[in-house]
């Protein structure tokens, strides 16, 4: 079998030169063909090029951009492989046959990439070396076969790229509206995952890149290209490119057994990267999410069970007390009701469930000296609706039934020297123990449950919740009963779930009790929407 390797040059011939004679060096003497296509450069790579015997040169006498460069290339490949690899790359023992290995380890691969020192989307790893041959020494060291190193992804990254001729077949060429470039990879491994194909990331495999070379010439033309492009990206597909955003810090703070068959609901799943993430992390993980744009929960499906709509509105598809974990993302600032939300979805946790949140601190040390100033203009994000510290976090939790919270902080790189100054001057006036707090940019929140539930069915709260219901059932001295009720809530004695639990194992008519109760704690001040509450009392049953 032959592997096609599709090489773009506009200049840069030493780079070019490094390239080609990586290829010689470390591809193996199984079949392959160099295609170049050269976008009118000037530098002398063409004739260069010319005189290579081992390299068939389409020379563009236009820039036709990447796109358009790399399809015509394509066109001209007769191999059983196609590899798209920047001229700005480096290549190193064995990079070919371990990439080839993952390709054909299963017929539903269609594209593998490798990691790099210098390349976006979580492709990058620590290296140390300082020239050239220190770095064929790491990697030499570096690339060994290990299939538990294949993960799988929602988008690899163009600059080396293998693929199948039956997926390149069937999902067909670059889209040239994205040229001269930026996006049209993440759009080409959309289309091979929408046509049933599975992209994976050979971490056991690494090359050398220099970076977008031919583009740092040019800032201001990288720039103009990667906002054109994302514009077509997000009018073509209906989601902005984040939609690949892997969160990696809510994540971290998942510390299971990677065995555990956990159960792990995301809220604004997007395009389910972090499900993906979450699903190589934990094989037997049972997942879902919920996202509200159609376009970007149809890619999610291919991960998790992915159910569409606003979050307050869905019905989560499992009983109360089932999730281990349920994620909420940036869910908090977009709601206009927060504490309903949580309150929603908290009775799905199990009794040992955490919640994990990540929000935008509206105390970072920025917007407290803007505000000083006068100035202050909101979050660039426009569709953010609420603002949080830390103590209106923690009292939010509380307010849901979330006890025992955990916080991280997150910054945004160093403060300037400018900066520091700053917040020394606030510690001197103001103490020194909210330093901490005005350097978090973002907090990571997790929230644990703390009432017992009917896994502990002894439990004082517990016991009391269930002869109040069957005391409501019975109409015994409903003023009495119902005024017990509302402080048993109120005292976070007892939660939704209990109620859940109580109506599902011992009360006949549970859709009428679930409207009785609903009704009750709204009117005390416990929940505000009775149909929610209806809705988390009846576990995704209908609210008649």
């Amino acid at each position: 079998m032959t592997t096609s390797i599709v090489i773009l040059t506009r200049n840069q011939l030493a780079l070019t030169q490094a390239c080609i004679e990586s290829i010689r060096r470390y591809t193996p003497p199984e079949p392959y063909e160099l295609i170049v296509v050269d976008n009118a450069s000037n530098d002398g790579t063409v004739e260069w090029l010319k005189k290579q015997p081992d390299v068939r040169l389409i020379a563009n006498r236009e820039n036709v951009g990447f796109p358009r460069g790399c399809n015509q290339g394509m066109r001209q490949a007769t191999g059983d492989r196609l590899l798209l690899l920047n001229n700005d790359t480096v290549v190193t023992p064995r990079w070919l046959e371990q990439l080839i290995a993952c390709l054909e380890s299963d017929e539903t691969i269609g594209a593998v990439g490798p990691v790099t020192n210098s390349a976006s989307y979580y492709t990058a790893v620590q290296v140390s070396y300082r020239d050239r041959e220190e770095m064929f020494a790491f990697a030499e060291d570096y690339n060994r076969s290990n299939p538990s190193g294949w993960e799988e992804r929602t988008k690899l990254i163009g600059y080396c790229l293998l693929l199948k001729r039956a997926a390149y077949e069937t999902v067909g060429e670059l889209d040239v509206r994205y040229s001269p470039g930026n996006f049209e990879d993440d759009d080409y491994c959309i289309r091979l995952r929408l046509a049933g194909y599975r992209l994976m990331l050979c971490t056991d495999t690494f090359i050398h890149h220099e970076g977008s070379a031919t583009f740092r010439q040019d800032m201001d033309r990288y720039q103009q290209s990667y906002q054109r492009s994302a514009v077509h990206f997000t009018e073509k597909w209906g989601y902005n490119p984040n939609v690949f955003h892997i969160r990696h810090d809510m994540i971290g703070w998942i510390d299971e057994p990677r065995e555990r068959p956990l159960r792990i609901l995301e809220l604004e799943c997007a395009g389910g990267a972090t499900l993906l993430e979450l699903k190589d992390r934990y094989p037997n993980a049972e997942l879902f999410g919920i996202e509200r744009d159609g376009h970007a929960a149809e890619l999610a499906s291919l991960v998790a069970s992915v159910i569409t709509g606003e979050p307050e509105f869905v019905r989560v598809p499992v009983p109360p007390g089932s999730f281990d974990y349920i994620l909420f993302g940036d869910a908090l600032e977009h709601h206009g009701n927060p504490v309903d939300l949580l309150r929603q979805y908290v009775p799905y946790l199990k009794d040992d469930g955490k919640l994990i949140a990540r929000v935008s601190n509206v105390a970072h040390f920025s917007v407290i000296r803007n505000l000083l100033r006068g100035e202050w203009s909101g979050s660039e994000d426009r569709s953010q609706l609420r603002f949080y510290t830390l103590a209106s976090l923690t009292r939010m939790f509380q307010m849901a039934g979330l006890h025992h919270l955990e916080c991280r902080g997150q910054t945004n790189g160093k403060p300037s020297p400018r900066d520091e100054h700053w917040i020394r001057e606030m510690a001197r006036k103001e103490g020194s123990s909210m330093v901490d707090h005005w350097m978090s940019s973002h907090f990571i929140v997790r929230g644990h449950l703390t009432c017992l539930s009917p896994g502990a069915p002894n439990s004082p709260g517990y016991s009391r919740l269930k002869r109040l219901v069957r005391r409501l059932e019975w109409e015994i001295d409903p003023s009495r009963t119902t005024a017990e009720l509302a402080d048993l809530f109120l005292a976070e004695e007892a939660r939704l779930l209990d109620a859940a639990r109580i109506l599902e194992r011992a009360v006949a008519d549970k859709a009428a009790m679930a409207g009785k109760l609903a009704r009750i704690l709204c009117e005390r001040g416990v929940a505000a929407s009775e149909q929610q509450t209806i809705r988390a009392l009846l576990g995704g049953q209908p609210d008649a």
